[in-house]
Protein backbone atom coordinates (compact mmCIF):
# COMPACT_ATOMS: atom_id res chain seq x y z
CA UNK A 1 0.00 0.00 0.00
CA UNK A 2 0.85 3.45 -0.79
CA UNK A 3 1.35 5.79 2.48
CA UNK A 4 1.84 9.72 2.01
CA UNK A 5 4.18 10.98 5.06
CA UNK A 6 5.11 14.37 3.92
CA UNK A 7 2.59 16.13 1.75
CA UNK A 8 5.53 18.51 0.90
CA UNK A 9 8.01 15.74 0.15
CA UNK A 10 10.26 15.15 -2.48
CA UNK A 11 11.18 12.08 -2.95
CA UNK A 12 9.25 8.52 -2.53
CA UNK A 13 10.34 5.52 -1.32
CA UNK A 14 9.46 2.10 -2.14
CA UNK A 15 10.29 -1.05 -0.28
CA UNK A 16 10.48 -4.42 0.42
CA UNK A 17 11.09 -4.65 4.75
CA UNK A 18 11.35 -8.34 5.01
CA UNK A 19 13.09 -9.98 1.42
CA UNK A 20 13.99 -13.96 1.98
CA UNK A 21 11.31 -14.33 4.61
CA UNK A 22 11.48 -17.74 3.79
CA UNK A 23 14.63 -18.03 5.47
CA UNK A 24 13.78 -17.36 8.69
CA UNK A 25 13.40 -20.28 10.05
CA UNK A 26 16.60 -21.89 8.78
CA UNK A 27 18.21 -18.97 10.50
CA UNK A 28 19.81 -17.71 6.97
CA UNK A 29 20.23 -14.54 5.55
CA UNK A 30 17.28 -11.95 5.07
CA UNK A 31 17.21 -8.54 4.43
CA UNK A 32 15.02 -5.01 3.06
CA UNK A 33 15.42 -3.44 -0.36
CA UNK A 34 14.74 0.22 -1.01
CA UNK A 35 13.93 2.56 -3.85
CA UNK A 36 14.19 6.16 -3.57
CA UNK A 37 12.30 8.42 -6.50
CA UNK A 38 11.29 11.62 -7.35
CA UNK A 39 8.56 12.98 -6.29
CA UNK A 40 6.17 13.96 -9.40
CA UNK A 41 3.81 16.67 -9.65
CA UNK A 42 0.98 13.89 -9.96
CA UNK A 43 1.96 11.79 -6.81
CA UNK A 44 -0.11 8.93 -8.13
CA UNK A 45 2.64 7.94 -11.01
CA UNK A 46 5.30 8.59 -8.25
CA UNK A 47 5.84 4.20 -8.56
CA UNK A 48 5.23 4.22 -12.32
CA UNK A 49 8.44 5.44 -13.52
CA UNK A 50 11.25 4.11 -14.99
CA UNK A 51 13.92 2.89 -13.55
CA UNK A 52 16.57 5.11 -14.47
CA UNK A 53 14.28 7.76 -12.75
CA UNK A 54 15.80 6.47 -9.34
CA UNK A 55 17.77 8.48 -7.64
CA UNK A 56 19.08 6.14 -4.89
CA UNK A 57 18.69 2.31 -4.20
CA UNK A 58 19.90 -0.05 -2.04
CA UNK A 59 19.46 -3.09 0.15
CA UNK A 60 20.62 -4.40 3.96
CA UNK A 61 21.29 -7.65 4.41
CA UNK A 62 20.97 -9.75 7.92
CA UNK A 63 23.36 -12.13 8.57
CA UNK A 64 26.81 -12.81 10.26
CA UNK A 65 26.94 -8.85 9.49
CA UNK A 66 24.68 -6.51 9.00
CA UNK A 67 25.74 -4.76 6.00
CA UNK A 68 24.43 -1.75 3.48
CA UNK A 69 24.80 -1.97 0.33
CA UNK A 70 24.47 2.03 -1.33
CA UNK A 71 23.85 3.83 -4.41
CA UNK A 72 23.06 7.42 -5.00
CA UNK A 73 23.96 7.14 -8.61
CA UNK A 74 27.74 7.47 -8.68
CA UNK A 75 29.06 3.63 -7.97
CA UNK A 76 28.34 0.97 -5.00
CA UNK A 77 29.60 1.53 -1.31
CA UNK A 78 29.10 -0.97 1.45
CA UNK A 79 29.09 -0.46 4.92
CA UNK A 80 28.85 -3.13 8.11
CA UNK A 81 27.04 -2.52 11.46
CA UNK A 82 29.02 -1.93 14.43
CA UNK A 83 26.99 -2.88 17.02
CA UNK A 84 28.81 -1.69 19.88
CA UNK A 85 28.94 2.21 18.31
CA UNK A 86 25.18 1.55 16.58
CA UNK A 87 26.21 3.21 13.35
CA UNK A 88 27.80 1.71 10.06
CA UNK A 89 31.11 1.60 9.33
CA UNK A 90 32.41 2.17 5.60
CA UNK A 91 33.71 -0.83 4.12
CA UNK A 92 34.29 -1.16 0.76
CA UNK A 93 34.02 1.43 -1.96
CA UNK A 94 33.67 1.49 -5.82
CA UNK A 95 32.48 -2.26 -5.83
CA UNK A 96 32.81 -3.25 -9.20
CA UNK A 97 31.80 -6.70 -10.64
CA UNK A 98 33.23 -8.27 -12.89
CA UNK A 99 32.74 -9.11 -16.87
CA UNK A 100 32.53 -13.06 -16.82
CA UNK A 101 31.64 -15.08 -14.01
CA UNK A 102 32.08 -18.86 -12.28
CA UNK A 103 29.00 -19.17 -10.71
CA UNK A 104 25.48 -19.05 -11.58
CA UNK A 105 22.38 -19.19 -9.14
CA UNK A 106 18.74 -20.16 -10.27
CA UNK A 107 16.12 -22.67 -8.65
CA UNK A 108 17.04 -26.38 -10.76
CA UNK A 109 13.98 -27.64 -9.93
CA UNK A 110 12.13 -25.74 -12.38
CA UNK A 111 13.88 -26.85 -15.21
CA UNK A 112 11.05 -29.00 -16.91
CA UNK A 113 9.31 -25.30 -16.57
CA UNK A 114 11.81 -22.72 -18.69
CA UNK A 115 11.68 -21.56 -21.59
CA UNK A 116 14.39 -23.09 -23.75
CA UNK A 117 16.64 -19.96 -23.75
CA UNK A 118 16.54 -19.73 -19.94
CA UNK A 119 17.51 -24.33 -20.42
CA UNK A 120 19.75 -23.56 -23.21
CA UNK A 121 21.95 -20.93 -20.68
CA UNK A 122 22.16 -23.29 -17.88
CA UNK A 123 22.85 -26.15 -20.06
CA UNK A 124 26.22 -24.39 -21.31
CA UNK A 125 26.90 -23.34 -17.96
CA UNK A 126 26.85 -26.70 -16.86
CA UNK A 127 28.72 -28.17 -19.97
CA UNK A 128 31.84 -26.48 -18.22
CA UNK A 129 35.14 -26.35 -20.59
CA UNK A 130 33.18 -27.70 -23.31
CA UNK A 131 30.40 -25.27 -23.19
CA UNK A 132 30.18 -21.47 -24.20
CA UNK A 133 31.84 -19.60 -21.89
CA UNK A 134 34.66 -22.49 -21.92
CA UNK A 135 35.07 -22.85 -18.43
CA UNK A 136 33.47 -24.78 -15.67
CA UNK A 137 30.63 -22.98 -13.38
CA UNK A 138 29.93 -23.36 -9.36
CA UNK A 139 26.11 -23.23 -8.72
CA UNK A 140 24.75 -21.76 -5.67
CA UNK A 141 20.88 -20.76 -5.38
CA UNK A 142 20.37 -19.18 -1.46
CA UNK A 143 16.34 -18.34 -1.96
CA UNK A 144 17.09 -14.79 -0.61
CA UNK A 145 17.50 -12.22 -3.32
CA UNK A 146 19.34 -9.40 -1.06
CA UNK A 147 21.57 -12.63 -0.20
CA UNK A 148 22.52 -13.39 -4.10
CA UNK A 149 23.04 -10.18 -4.87
CA UNK A 150 25.58 -9.39 -2.41
CA UNK A 151 27.31 -12.61 -3.53
CA UNK A 152 27.42 -10.78 -7.07
CA UNK A 153 29.21 -7.85 -5.28
CA UNK A 154 31.89 -9.14 -3.97
CA UNK A 155 32.81 -12.03 -6.07
CA UNK A 156 30.88 -11.85 -9.54
CA UNK A 157 28.21 -13.69 -10.49
CA UNK A 158 24.84 -14.33 -12.51
CA UNK A 159 21.48 -14.55 -10.69
CA UNK A 160 18.39 -15.83 -13.07
CA UNK A 161 15.10 -15.85 -11.65
CA UNK A 162 12.67 -16.12 -14.97
CA UNK A 163 9.30 -16.64 -16.35
CA UNK A 164 8.39 -19.71 -16.51
CA UNK A 165 5.70 -22.23 -17.54
CA UNK A 166 4.06 -22.55 -13.93
CA UNK A 167 0.16 -20.68 -13.68
CA UNK A 168 1.27 -17.65 -11.99
CA UNK A 169 4.74 -17.43 -13.13
CA UNK A 170 4.63 -16.36 -16.91
CA UNK A 171 5.89 -12.94 -15.98
CA UNK A 172 8.06 -13.80 -13.74
CA UNK A 173 7.75 -13.72 -9.75
CA UNK A 174 9.91 -10.37 -8.35
CA UNK A 175 7.98 -7.66 -8.09
CA UNK A 176 9.40 -4.64 -10.52
CA UNK A 177 8.83 -1.22 -8.13
CA UNK A 178 10.58 -2.94 -5.01
CA UNK A 179 12.58 -5.63 -6.06
CA UNK A 180 13.92 -5.62 -9.62
CA UNK A 181 14.46 -1.81 -10.22
CA UNK A 182 16.53 -1.21 -7.06
CA UNK A 183 18.65 -3.95 -7.94
CA UNK A 184 18.79 -3.51 -11.11
CA UNK A 185 20.32 0.10 -10.73
CA UNK A 186 22.89 -1.25 -7.64
CA UNK A 187 24.20 -3.53 -10.46
CA UNK A 188 24.24 -1.56 -13.11
CA UNK A 189 26.71 1.15 -11.11
CA UNK A 190 29.04 -1.92 -10.10
CA UNK A 191 29.35 -2.46 -13.87
CA UNK A 192 26.94 -5.28 -14.27
CA UNK A 193 23.75 -5.47 -16.01
CA UNK A 194 20.09 -6.24 -15.65
CA UNK A 195 17.34 -7.87 -17.74
CA UNK A 196 14.23 -9.36 -18.18
CA UNK A 197 16.46 -11.36 -20.68
CA UNK A 198 14.68 -9.36 -23.59
CA UNK A 199 15.00 -5.86 -22.06
CA UNK A 200 16.98 -3.46 -19.72
CA UNK A 201 15.54 -3.69 -16.20
CA UNK A 202 16.17 -0.34 -15.96
CA UNK A 203 13.89 1.23 -19.12
CA UNK A 204 11.12 -0.25 -17.77
CA UNK A 205 8.22 1.18 -16.05
CA UNK A 206 5.28 -0.42 -13.60
CA UNK A 207 2.01 -0.24 -14.70
CA UNK A 208 0.59 -1.52 -10.73
CA UNK A 209 2.76 -1.33 -7.50
CA UNK A 210 2.87 -4.85 -7.56
CA UNK A 211 3.67 -5.42 -10.70
CA UNK A 212 5.56 -8.65 -11.55
CA UNK A 213 8.95 -9.32 -13.69
CA UNK A 214 11.98 -12.08 -14.95
CA UNK A 215 14.79 -11.13 -13.22
CA UNK A 216 18.75 -12.19 -15.23
CA UNK A 217 21.35 -9.95 -13.17
CA UNK A 218 25.24 -10.12 -12.32
CA UNK A 219 28.27 -10.49 -15.17
CA UNK A 220 27.97 -8.80 -17.92
CA UNK A 221 28.94 -11.36 -20.04
CA UNK A 222 26.48 -13.76 -18.59
CA UNK A 223 23.62 -11.36 -18.76
CA UNK A 224 24.39 -10.73 -22.38
CA UNK A 225 24.35 -14.51 -23.48
CA UNK A 226 20.98 -14.79 -22.40
CA UNK A 227 19.70 -11.67 -24.12
CA UNK A 228 21.21 -13.13 -27.20
CA UNK A 229 19.80 -16.89 -26.33
CA UNK A 230 16.20 -14.90 -26.33
CA UNK A 231 16.88 -12.97 -29.53
CA UNK A 232 18.08 -16.43 -31.41
CA UNK A 233 15.58 -19.12 -31.49
CA UNK A 234 18.58 -20.68 -33.93
CA UNK A 235 21.06 -20.40 -31.54
CA UNK A 236 19.05 -21.69 -28.82
CA UNK A 237 18.57 -24.77 -31.09
CA UNK A 238 22.02 -25.03 -31.72
CA UNK A 239 23.27 -25.21 -27.98
CA UNK A 240 19.79 -27.86 -27.23
CA UNK A 241 21.21 -29.85 -30.33
CA UNK A 242 24.70 -29.46 -31.05
CA UNK A 243 25.61 -31.06 -34.65
CA UNK A 244 29.14 -31.11 -33.48
CA UNK A 245 30.70 -31.28 -30.13
CA UNK A 246 34.25 -30.33 -29.11
CA UNK A 247 35.62 -33.75 -28.75
CA UNK A 248 34.58 -35.31 -31.79
CA UNK A 249 32.77 -35.32 -35.05
CA UNK A 250 29.64 -35.68 -33.58
CA UNK A 251 28.02 -35.30 -29.67
CA UNK A 252 27.24 -39.51 -28.77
Amino acid sequence: AVERIDRQGRICIAIDPLDGSSNIDINMTVGTIFSILPAPNDLSLAFQQRGSAQLAAGFVTYGPQTSLVLTLGDGVDIFTLDRKAGCFRFARSGVQIAEACEEFAINASNRRHWDPPVRAFIDECLAGVDGHANHDFNMRWIGSLVAEAYRILTRGGVFLYPSDARPGYGDGRLRLTYEAHPMAMIIEQAGGSASTGRERILDLSAQSLHQRVPLIMGSSNEVRRVEELHCDPLLVASVSAPLFARRGFFRL
